[in-house]
């Protein structure tokens, strides 16, 4: 072995020790692995670190790997069938954040895009216009906001962010030469790889792999060879190799066993992508003002370019400004995909390598204040709304002054809707049909309206934090007020807060509220309130359930415990 070859082996293994301490640090620092990662080749290059590694192109040319792993596994992620399952109201918010951050992407960054190639407004215009998929879902995930409104608003949009990546690589080789024929023949180049890998992937890749499933090495190097093959295909097409290592996972993403592809490449694709990110860290240079007020410019850009879409588009299709907030700022960072597609832009000659190392100080910069965005999404989102209130940007579409116009009485009044609500108004719906017509729910997801409405329940946006949103719904009427969600989900506020509230506009109601545990319970009582612990319950049952398996007997039913706790006044009323 010469010389070359163990200093090779060297880089590779301090850069992967050195991403590995630095991954750690930013771990207990509470930000992105991606950072650390960056941090960890600074630290091992020449312009600010320790010039310890000898051979960065050959670190970059293995990382080239890395990339097509990437998009290898972002296209096993990528549903497209999903687009379908996003609702209008989705598309219409994600289609306006896209494409208005695209067109003020290009006014705003057009004082600082004076250098860098020919194509370097449209590459920052672009950049600009997309978030982090691996850092929105970590945080997301991390705080439980997955499946709330704004978080599956979030994810709705990075799906169709990533849609327009897929079409823009598509076009990106034919940018020095942008004539309409081939442009044209690009996209028929790719939708042509598109049909042809996905044909091959069902009736040809999908039989192998059902038979060697029982030899998981041969399932991994299958799927890795299937990767190259069809990234050397898009190469030989004139489209980049990764776009086809993307189309290559999307045509396995479709099939029942890309999970299964997806969750055996995770280790190699950790290995490569964490040294392509460390060769970015290997590229960055000393930072001058003029990087750092380029990198503080573009982080605002960003900020301000997805408050001023994403917010106002969601207002408009009646999901709230609450949500529309709150999406907003999950999504103000850069994505990796955007350093993706400007290493391949320098590849082309489309834009300069001083770019690349200008974007990505910003997109680290992006990455830890997005950390604290999403931290306090919730808080910051309520100023923001506070403040779109007092220009007069008020939720729209309350329908309380309608239904007194009726003369309807909604009497019973379920105050936020998540699992345990959800799971009361399918109760209803089996076993008391008569109560919906007296049920209003107030909730701050819209998603929730049209199969609330279909089911013949009346429902109101509400932000619940805001004592104001109760006395516009037309409460005081209300009969029965009901909380099913504990403390630590509600935002802003609390069940003691909602029901002294709540008792302001409709003092003669009776309540049930919901608590986590015996302190709060007691103190809700003491209020007047009938209190439902879940803990209880499922602890009562879950007893129950082992009692009557060890003395063989029949368990109770629910009926059994809880019908006696109905208050009598409920069910006069429905009589």
């Amino acid at each position: 072995m010469d010389h070359s070859q163990l200093s090779l082996l060297e880089d590779i293994a301090l850069a992967i020790v050195f991403a590995a301490v630095a991954g750690l640090l930013a771990r207990l620092a509470r930000q992105p692995m991606i950072l650390g990662y960056v941090l960890g080749g600074v630290a091992l290059g020449a312009p600010l670190g320790l010039g310890i590694v000898t051979h960065p192109e050959s670190i970059e040319l293995i990382s080239e790997m890395g990339l097509i792993f990437l998009l290898f596994i972002i296209g096993l992620e990528i549903q497209l069938p999903e687009l379908a399952r996003l609702g209008k109201s989705t598309l219409v918010v994600g289609v306006a954040q896209v494409v208005g951050c695209f067109l003020l992407g290009l006014l705003l960054f057009m004082p600082l895009a004076t250098d860098g190639g020919r194509f370097t407004l449209l590459y920052l215009a672009i950049c600009a216009a997309m978030s982090s998929t691996l850092i929105v879902v970590k945080l997301l995930h991390d705080k439980a906001e997955i499946h709330t409104a704004a978080g599956r608003l979030t994810i709705g949009i990075l799906v169709l962010q990533d849609l327009f990546a897929i079409i823009f690589m598509a076009v990106q080789p034919s940018l020095l030469n942008p004539e309409i024929g081939n442009l044209a023949r690009s996209l028929a180049y790719g939708a042509a790889l598109i049909g042809l890998s996905f044909a091959l992937s069902r009736f040809g890749l999908a039989p192998l792999i059902r038979a060697i499933a029982k030899v998981p090495e041969l399932v991994l190097l299958t799927a890795i060879a299937w990767c190259f093959a069809v990234a050397g295909a898009a190469q030989i097409a004139g489209l980049s190799r990764e776009m086809g290592a993307l189309i290559a996972g999307q045509s396995i993403a479709a099939f029942p066993y890309g999970a299964d592809v997806a969750a055996k490449l995770a280790g190699i694709r950790d290995f490569f992508v964490t040294l392509f990110f460390v060769s970015l860290g290997l590229k960055l240079s000393v930072p001058t003002l003029g990087t750092l007020g380029f990198a503080v410019a573009t982080v605002a850009i960003v900020l301000v370019t997805r408050l001023v879409t994403v917010a106002p588009a969601t207002w408009l299709v009646r999901q709230g400004l609450r949500t529309g907030a709150v999406a907003s700022l999950n999504l103000a960072q850069i994505s990796e995909f955007s350093l993706v597609i400007l290493a391949i832009g320098v590849g082309y000659g489309h834009v300069s390598a001083e770019l690349q190392s200008a974007v990505l100080p910003a997109m680290l910069l992006a990455a830890v204040v997005s950390t604290y965005l999403i931290t306090f999404n919730d808080a910051i989102a309520r100023m923001l709304v506070a403040a779109a209130r007092r220009l007069g940007a008020g939720e729209r579409g309350s329908d309380a002054e309608k239904r007194a116009s009726r003369g309807e009485v909604r009497d019973i009044v379920l105050l936020g809707c998540f699992r345990e609500g959800l799971a009361l108004l399918e109760r209803i719906e089996a076993e008391r049909p008569a109560l919906k017509r007296r049920i209003l729910v107030v909730d701050f997801n819209p998603e929730l309206q049209e199969r609330l409405e279909a089911a013949g329940y009346a429902w109101e946006y509400g932000d619940l934090a805001h004592p104001e949103t109760l006395t516009h719904l037309g409460l005081a009427d209300a009969r029965f007020v009901v909380s099913t969600i504990p403390d630590s989900f509600l935002k802003g506020t609390d069940n003691r807060t909602l029901m002294l509230q709540a008792r302001q506009i409709a003092p003669q109601a009776q309540f049930i509220v919901t608590a986590e545990d015996d302190t709060s319970e007691e103190e809700l009582q003491q209020l007047g309130a009938a209190v439902v612990v879940p803990a209880e319950l499922t602890a009562a049952r879950v007893l129950d359930l082992l009692e009557a398996r060890v003395n063989r007997r029949r368990p109770r039913s629910a009926d059994d415990r809880s019908s006696s706790a109905l208050p009598t006044s409920l069910d006069a009323k429905e009589s």
